[in-house]
C-alpha cells in the first residue's frame, strides 16, 4: 500500500488561463490579451495580428511583456 500514491485533489482548482500584456512588434503599443482567446486579437493602433485562436491556448504573435490574472 505505500508504494502507491494518491494523487491530492485541491479544493478549489485554480484556473489555467490568464492575461498577458502584449507588444506589437510592429507600432510598439502593449495591449492585454486572454491566453485562452476564442477570436482574432488585432492591434488597436496599426491593426497587426496579435494573437489566433487554436482551440485551447491562442498562439501570440506579439512579444509579452508581462502576465497577470
Amino acid at each position: 500500500m505505500s508504494s502507491m500514491v494518491k494523487k491530492r485533489r485541491e479544493l478549489v482548482p485554480m484556473p489555467k488561463s490568464k492575461f498577458y500584456n502584449v507588444r506589437c512588434p510592429d507600432c510598439g503599443n502593449t495591449q492585454a490579451i486572454f491566453s485562452h482567446a476564442s477570436t482574432y486579437v488585432h492591434c488597436f493602433v496599426c491593426g497587426r495580428l496579435l494573437a489566433k485562436p487554436r482551440g485551447g491556448k491562442a498562439k501570440i504573435e506579439g512579444r509579452k511583456v508581462s502576465e497577470f490574472g
